[in-house]
């Protein structure tokens, strides 16, 4: 079996490990001339972990991302609300690593690179379109640098291309723009003083007003500073896009700023950390409605490309992991690569469009916006601004969104590898 794979993100990357793992041949295109370590800070929860963990980067992981040990809602003021532990500190036989997206991208490129070869991932790569035959699928290619097309062939082709996927694009014709709910996102990254614990995810505040989220991306060195990796979120607008949204756009500390300038939180220098950002990007908060499928024969969608989700949760690399391991273990036990897919789309696209849905309703940001209408200058005792049951629905409504049922089992997608 060889299986062409659009796109060298964390979703793809991971599915060209596991599937090399199973014993298929493998190669990853991407359009990108070359691939560099851009973004920011992201969290992988301990379902996400356990995947890499059963690809062999343990070891990897535990050097680069810091594992997360709690995390807790605060009013605008630094006032807690709700907070519980995360990964190992609640429980779970794995962690929660806060780490780098650029980071554990370059760590899954060196790493198929090792594994597979140099020539796995070809980069200026553009895929143009596919046609799906009854032994094969074709793929239309093109050299970003001649601008020459060329068609390879495959058993199974996996779109693994973002938000503008151009397989999805193909499967899903009009769709048009990413959907926008009016919030803008500004992300950064900056040197400062460790906060609490220094291993706490911090939410300040509802993005119905202003919110504001924090937690480290590295340990504290000596003099006690740490990179923290931050995202504001302002409702600025409704209505639909008129821009393309990209992660990697510039954003300008002239927006976002004033928003936050006269946070005053006795723990946390808010106005501090916007200031002190070497980079800030800006992006709209976007998705994409659920699809009704992801597969088509012998080709499917993963990832980004399937379901693109607002960052709520820490599921959007999470769930691009865990579609990685459910396609490459469907795939290699499946009768035929169409009859694999199908069976990885049964399995994960309702799982995964819950989640899309759920990010849109965030009981969470609703609670909050509730703490900040009854107590606008802040509070002394929460059980004063929320009731038992309000203080329930805060931590269950962030229980469904980001838990697992099983967590603790082992890995339901590991492989047996193939004979070549």
């Amino acid at each position: 079996m060889r299986v062409l794979i659009v796109g060298a993100g964390i979703g793809g990357l991971t599915t060209a490990l596991s599937l090399h793992a199973a014993g298929v041949d493998v190669e990853v295109v991407d359009s990108v001339r070359k691939l560099r370590p851009l973004g920011v800070g992201i969290n992988l929860l301990p379902h996400a972990t356990r995947e890499l963990l059963e690809l062999g980067l343990g070891d990897a992981l535990a050097e680069s991302g810091l594992p997360v040990e709690s995390f807790a809602h605060f009013d605008r003021h630094g006032n807690r609300v709700w907070g519980e532990p995360r990964g190992l500190a609640l429980g779970y036989r794995w962690p929660q690593y806060s780490i780098h997206r650029g980071g554990l991208q370059m760590l899954l490129l060196a790493t198929v690179r090792e594994r597979l070869g140099a020539d796995a991932v070809r980069t200026g790569i553009a895929f143009v379109r596919f046609v799906d035959g009854p032994d094969q699928v074709s793929a239309t290619l093109r050299d970003q640098a001649t601008g020459e097309e060329f068609v390879e062939t495959a058993d199974a082709l996996v779109g693994a291309d973002g938000l503008y996927s151009a397989v999805r694009a193909q499967l899903h014709p009009v769709e048009g723009l990413p959907l926008w709910n009016g919030v803008r996102l500004w992300r950064g990254v900056t040197e400062a003083d460790a906060f609490l614990d220094g291993r706490t995810m911090a939410v300040l505040g509802t993005r119905f007003l202003e919110k504001f989220v924090v937690y480290p991306i590295s340990r504290p060195d000596e003099r006690g500073r740490a990179s923290l990796n931050w995202l504001a979120e302002v409702q600025s607008a409704t209505g639909r896009l008129t821009e393309m949204p990209d992660w990697n756009r510039a954003g300008r500390i002239e927006d976002v700023l004033p928003h936050f300038a006269d946070w005053n939180v006795g723990w946390l220098d808010v106005p501090g950390l916007i200031s002190g950002a070497e980079e800030i990007l800006e992006y709209p908060m976007v998705d994409r409605d659920p699809l009704p499928f992801w597969s088509r024969g012998r080709v499917t969608l993963l990832g980004d490309a399937a379901h693109p989700m607002y960052p709520v949760g820490s599921n959007g690399g999470s769930q691009a992991i865990l579609d990685a391991r459910a396609l490459a273990y469907e795939l290699t036990r499946a009768d035929s690569p169409a009859a694999g897919l199908a069976v990885y789309e049964a399995v994960r696209r309702e799982t995964v469009n819950a989640i899309v849905l759920a990010n849109r309703t965030n009981r969470g940001d609703t609670i909050m916006e509730t703490v900040a209408r009854r107590a606008p200058d802040g509070f002394d005792r929460v059980d004063e601004v929320l009731s038992e049951q309000e203080l329930a629905a805060l931590a269950n409504g962030y229980l469904s969104i980001s838990h697992t049922d099983g967590l603790n089992l082992p890995s339901p997608w590991t492989p047996v590898p193939r004979t070549r």
